[in-house]
This record gives C-alpha cells, sequence and structure tokens, in this order.
C-alpha cells in the first residue's frame, strides 16, 4: 500500500471550511450563545471525533489483513468470515455486539447512501444471488476491506472494480454507543 501526503491547497482548506460548516450548521444556528472562538473549537472537536471515530474502526480492521477466511469464523486465530471480520472488529474497538450475519447486521444502524460514505461505515454486496450475502468495512477513497471466501485472506478492494460495482447492496453506519 503506498501512503502520499501532499500540502493542502488553499482551495482545498475552503472546501473542507465549506463542509465543515455544513455538518455543524445546528451549531451555527446558535451563535447569537457563542462566540466565533468558541464555534471554531466546537467544529474542531467534532471532525477530531469523527477521525478518531474512523480511524479506530478501520486500523483495527486493517490489522487483520492476511487473516485467513473461514466460513463462520468470529476469531483472528482461528480464521474470519465476513461478518465474523465485522462484528470482532466492533467488540474489539467499541464493545458493540452485532448480529452474526451480514443480512442481519444490514438492519442495523443508519443508512447512508454511497456518496456519504464514511471510513468505518459498512458496504454490503449481494455475492450469493441475494441481498447482503457480504459486508466490509469502508476505508475511504473507495476501498473497503473485508474477508472475502473460501481460500482467501482478509484484504482492501477498491468498491470501482467491476466485480463490486454492480453487487453493491447499500451501507450503513453504526453509531458507537454513547452517541446512539
Amino acid at each position: 500500500m503506498t501512503i502520499s501526503c501532499r500540502f493542502i491547497q488553499p482551495t482545498h482548506f475552503l472546501r473542507s471550511l465549506a463542509i465543515a460548516a455544513a455538518l455543524f450548521a445546528p451549531v451555527a444556528a446558535n451563535a447569537v450563545e457563542y462566540d466565533p472562538e468558541e464555534i471554531g473549537t466546537i467544529a474542531i472537536a467534532k471532525l477530531h471525533d469523527l477521525k478518531n471515530r474512523a480511524s479506530e474502526l478501520t486500523m483495527h480492521a486493517m490489522s487483520l489483513i492476511g487473516i485467513r477466511y473461514k466460513y463462520g469464523g468470529n476469531a483472528p486465530e482461528s480464521g474470519l468470515d465476513c461478518s465474523g471480520l465485522v462484528r470482532y472488529v466492533f467488540r474489539e474497538v467499541w464493545g458493540t455486539q452485532l448480529p452474526r450475519t451480514s443480512e442481519e447486521i444490514s438492519r442495523v444502524g443508519q443508512q447512508v447512501d454511497k456518496q456519504d460514505l464514511q471510513p468505518g461505515d459498512l458496504v454490503f454486496y449481494n455475492t450469493l444471488r441475494r441481498g447482503f450475502s457480504h459486508v466490509g468495512i469502508y476505508l475511504g477513497d473507495n476501498k473497503f476491506v473485508h474477508a472475502p471466501s473460501s481460500g482467501g485472506q482478509v484484504r482492501i478492494e477498491n468498491m470501482e472494480v467491476g466485480y463490486w460495482k454492480k453487487r453493491f447492496d447499500g451501507a450503513r453506519r453504526i453509531l458507537r454507543p454513547e452517541e446512539k
């Protein structure tokens, strides 16, 4: 995996600022109660919280890359299937108990549109000619981590590859227990 860095261009900064302003419109609506420095501090704290949420889940999921696939697997030591991977990550990071199958997991949390995906969201696919038969954890940049199938290992895939693109079933966002 290649990691690249770049300096923030003024236009990128302004676009990010506009997005942050939209995200925190409820805070801005009450601006008479806050001075501008407080609003900025609150916005930065919310952005850090979002980053931390994503980092915790995605980093833990990526630490499992290379673990062998095992149908019904729930633990890295013995192998993981797709829902076992998701359940393991959420249990280890947040203490959240998720249902056993990808189809059951698809009914938990909030529905998310594909264009609104954030790292840590769950992405679902129809891989067995039935809806929500596969699940992975979205990493950002149209990538997700998952436990693929027999003979495979936990790995990262690109959602824009034809196979995954035509099988996309939807996405969900699981809230941290304290966010519910």
